[in-house]
C-alpha cells in the first residue's frame, strides 16, 4: 500500500528560505511536461522566486547548461509536445563524481531547490540526490506509462492513450478489409496500463500485458475465446518486452496457426509526441503549482501526485516502486466486452 498524504494537511518544517528554484525534465519526453514547466515557472514568479530552467535533464545540470526563466519564456508552450528544457538519460548523475559536479552547479548559481519532471528512474535519481546533499527535491511524474504508485494519472499518460487509440481505429479498418488478426504493440514497460485501456477505448479483441502473465497461455486463450469461435479478423494489443513483444506472438501464431493471415504494427515513438490533451494540460498545471506550493510549504523529497482529483504529497520511496497495480476490475472488463 502506498503511503500519500493531501497536501491540505501538511505541516510546515522550519528550513532554511528558498529564493530560486531549479527545474528540469529528465528521461523520456511526455506531452504535458510544458505545461508543467509553464506551470512551476509562473507559479515560482508570483511567489517572488527566481526560476531556473535546466537544458537536457541531469546531464545539462553538470554542465551547466542553465537559464534563468521569465514568464516570457514560458509563453506560448503549454500546448507544445516534449520539452522546452530537452531531457536526456545521464550515466554520470548515477555516479558520486556526476552528482558531486551537479551539487556545486547548484551552489555556484544559488539553486535553493529542484524540481524534477520525470519517470522511476529520474525520481530515483533526485531521491539519491536529495539524501547526499540535504538539497530539497520535488518531484513531478512525468511518464507516459503511469507506473508511478501515489498518484492516480502522470502527465502524458492521457494523450498517449488518446494517441493509440487514433492508430488503433485506423488499423481496424485494414484488418476488418483483409480479415487479419493485427499485433499492436505499445509502450509502458513493465506496467500495462496503456495496453489494457488501450485495448478498452478501441474495442480490441485482447491485451496481453505483464500484469496478466500468469501459468495460462494469454495467445492460447485470445485464439480459443475470439478467432476460432467467429472473428475473422482482430486486434491485440501488446505491451512492449525485449522477449515478447508483438513480433513474438505474431511469429507464434504463423508457427502454430498458420491458417490466420497476421500482421505486427509497432507504434513506437509516435506515442510520445502530439500537442498534449486537455486532460494532460490541466494535470500538469496543478501539479507544477503543487510542487512550488509545496516547497513554500518546507517539503522536501516527495513526488508530487493526484489522488481522487486532490493534490498529495508522495514520499520518493513510495514513488518509485515498481508494483503499482491494474485495477482487477480493469482487467476482467476486456474479456466481457470483447465477446
Amino acid at each position: 500500500m502506498c503511503t500519500f498524504v493531501p497536501a491540505y494537511i501538511q505541516k510546515n518544517i522550519i528550513m532554511p528560505k528558498i529564493k530560486t528554484i531549479g527545474v528540469l525534465t529528465s528521461g523520456g519526453d511526455a506531452p504535458g511536461m510544458n505545461a508543467a514547466i509553464r506551470a512551476v515557472t509562473r507559479a515560482a514568479i508570483a511567489n517572488g522566486l527566481r526560476v531556473m530552467g535546466i537544458y537536457r535533464g541531469y546531464e545539462g545540470l553538470i554542465n551547466d547548461e542553465i537559464k534563468e526563466f521569465r514568464t516570457e519564456d514560458v509563453s506560448g508552450i503549454i500546448g507544445r509536445g516534449g520539452t522546452i528544457l530537452k531531457t536526456a538519460r545521464s550515466k554520470d548523475f548515477t555516479t558520486v563524481e556526476g552528482r558531486e559536479k551537479a551539487y556545486k552547479v547548484m551552489m555556484d548559481r544559488g539553486i535553493d531547490a529542484l524540481i524534477v519532471i520525470g519517470g522511476n528512474g529520474s525520481l530515483s535519481g533526485a531521491r539519491i540526490f536529495a539524501q547526499e546533499y540535504d538539497i530539497p527535491c520535488i518531484g513531478l511524474p512525468g511518464t507516459i506509462d503511469n507506473d508511478l504508485s501515489g498518484t492516480d494519472l502522470t502527465i502524458g499518460y492521457d494523450t498517449t492513450l488518446n494517441t493509440i487509440m487514433e492508430c488503433v481505429d485506423k488499423i481496424r479498418d485494414t484488418a476488418n478489409s483483409h480479415q487479419r488478426i493485427f499485433f499492436v504493440e505499445v509502450m509502458g514497460r513493465d506496467a500495462g496500463f496503456l495496453a489494457q485501456n488501450s485495448a478498452i477505448a478501441t474495442g480490441a479483441e485482447a491485451a496481453i500485458i505483464p500484469e496478466d502473465s500468469t501459468a495460462a497461455d494469454q495467445l492460447e486463450q485470445f485464439i480459443g475465446r475470439g478467432i476460432r469461435k467467429s472473428k475473422s479478423s482482430s486486434i491485440v494489443i501488446v505491451s512492449e518486452s525485449p522477449k515478447c513483444g508483438a513480433m513474438y506472438y505474431a511469429e507464434r501464431v504463423r508457427k502454430e496457426y498458420p491458417e490466420f493471415d497476421v500482421r505486427v504494427s509497432i507504434l513506437g515513438h509516435l506515442q510520445r509526441g502530439g500537442s498534449p490533451s486537455a486532460g494532460d494540460r490541466i494535470l500538469a498545471s496543478r501539479l507544477g503549482l503543487g510542487a512550488v506550493q509545496a516547497l513554500l510549504d518546507g517539503q522536501r523529497n516527495v513526488m508530487i501526485g493526484i489522488r481522487n482529483d486532490e493534490i498529495v504529497y508522495v514520499p520518493f520511496s513510495a514513488a518509485v516502486k515498481s508494483d503499482k497495480p491494474l485495477k482487477r476490475d480493469v482487467l476482467d472488463a476486456l474479456s466481457v466486452l470483447s465477446l
